[in-house]
């Protein structure tokens, strides 16, 4: 069919292109305002995206190096302001706006969808009281997620040196952009996975920490995957994200929440100088106390020993009834046979001679018999008292005053005899006497430490008068 009006024809490529020109030519930079529907995140790092209002629906696509510049993360149902150049695709004869730049659209929006994210999760029993642990008093190993160059790594580290050294282990993560929740809740998980006594020790605590920032700088703390992860730890948490006045999501989870990296290093350790502090302390009251309870017992015992009669007093009337019973008995022994003797020489007159001598023989017999008898009885009837004698003896002999000096000891006495019972008592320049096991010896009280006074040598003992011939004067 000939062309009759002389209109150029294109090809679909041609039509491709020129369409794609006039719509870059046309809105070179365009600012859209709309709610996200459906965000993809390719494996290249790339996302594609709808924007919306009510009456109509826009493709939109985010390179690699953009997305992961983002604040926060893109998600359904988030209303922002998005600014790029609108561009065609010609594969699919699709329009779409390139974006170079996005943010929520207003601080409200981010807020209403962390609010309806909390409900969500706390619904859940994500945040209850009942889930959080106790973090260990003096951890042996603490892991520490963050950024390993920002000043955060660098306050934790001091302060836990100035407080109480323990070893550290850091996950680096990014604490900020599109991958840093899905980085943040990997290093919380990883931690847990570590097995106790493997190659690399399992912490006894854990720190998640970023220094501060806005809301979008924040938002990663609040992606639900970092949340879930948190609160599923085993290793009790401690979120340290942001200022104090900032909250993120994963502060609910987390078991303990501090206003900064620094005051979670302060809740991690103790200080070192404070329990050395009241260790000896401790020491202080034990020792305190064991002195106490020695100086009361030593009291007691003083007391009980003045109860206590002198041992010259429990032995001294046995021995004396001891003495009594023995000059008694050889004076019973000389008088039984003084009178067996009188008895023995009346028969003998009596009797005839040859009678006599086999009677003498006999009594005789009977004598010695009754002799050896009456020496046995003696010697059993001394036993026990010098059994019990011997016990006395030995008993006044462990409280003598002289086994006392046998071990070292050693007593002081004045010129008048007494003893010198404290320092206080003793003059200086005074002559004491000192009593040693082996013998006495003469001493002068003096200061410790002072030159010991030359002792006054003794006058001189007149001479005997030489024999002979004696002095007129």
């Amino acid at each position: 069919m000939a062309n009759l009006d002389n209109t150029p024809e294109y090809s679909v490529s041609e039509l491709a292109r020129a369409l794609k020109r006039t719509v870059e030519d046309s809105y070179s930079h365009v600012r859209v305002r709309g709610e996200l529907g459906r965000v993809v995140i390719a494996r290249s790092g790339h996302v594609y995206l709808d924007m919306k209002d009510a009456d109509a629906v826009i493709d939109g696509v985010m390179w690699k190096g953009v997305a992961a510049a983002l604040g926060f993360r893109p998600e359904e149902g988030l209303e922002v302001v998005a600014e790029g150049r609108l561009s065609t695709y010609p594969g699919r004869s699709k329009y779409q706006i390139i974006i170079e730049r996005m943010e929520p659209a207003g601080a409200g929006a981010l807020m209403a969808l962390l609010e309806e994210r909390k409900r969500k999760l706390a619904a859940e029993g994500l945040f209850e009281t009942e889930r959080k642990r106790a973090i260990p008093y003096l951890p042996r190993v603490i892991g520490v997620v963050t950024s390993p160059t920002g000043a955060v790594i660098r306050d934790i580290l001091h302060r836990l040196e100035d407080r109480f050294g323990v070893h550290v282990l850091l996950w680096p993560v990014l604490v900020q952009g599109e991958q840093a929740a899905a980085q943040i809740a990997a290093a919380i998980e990883g931690f847990n996975r570590l097995e106790p006594g493997g190659p690399v020790p399992r912490p006894d605590t854990l720190i998640v920490a970023r220094g501060g920032g806005s809301v979008e700088d924040l938002w990663c703390f609040n992606d639900e995957a970092v949340v879930r992860a948190a609160a599923a730890s085993d290793i009790p948490l401690i979120s340290a994200v942001g200022h104090e006045t900032d909250t993120t999501l994963i502060d609910f989870a987390a078991d303990r929440r501090a206003p900064t990296p620094t005051g979670a290093a302060e809740m991690a350790v103790p200080v070192r100088r404070e329990l050395m502090e009241r260790v000896e302390a401790a020491g202080g009251r034990l020792s305190g106390a064991l002195l106490r309870t020695l100086d009361r017992k030593g009291n007691e015992l003083k007391s009980a020993a003045r109860a206590l009669p002198r041992p010259e007093a429990l032995i001294g009337d046995r021995e004396q009834r001891l003495d009594f019973a023995g000059r008694g008995l050889d004076a019973g022994l000389k008088i039984g046979l003084e009178r067996r003797r009188s008895k023995l020489e009346a028969l003998a007159v009596q009797i005839r001679p040859q009678g006599l001598r086999r009677d003498v023989a006999e009594r005789r017999r009977r004598l010695e018999d009754l002799g050896a008898r009456l020496s046995d009885c003696s010697k059993r009837a001394l036993i026990a008292p010098r059994r019990d004698l011997g016990s006395l003896s030995a008993r006044l002999e462990a409280l003598s005053h002289k086994s006392v000096l046998a071990r070292g000891y050693a007593l002081v006495k004045d010129e008048a005899g007494h003893l010198v019972r404290s320092a206080a008592a003793a003059k200086d320049g005074q002559a004491v006497t000192i009593a040693f096991a082996d013998g006495d010896r003469a001493a002068v009280i003096g200061e410790c430490g002072a030159p010991t006074p030359p002792r006054p040598k003794p006058a001189p003992k007149a001479k005997p008068p030489a024999a002979g011939q004696g002095s007129l004067f």
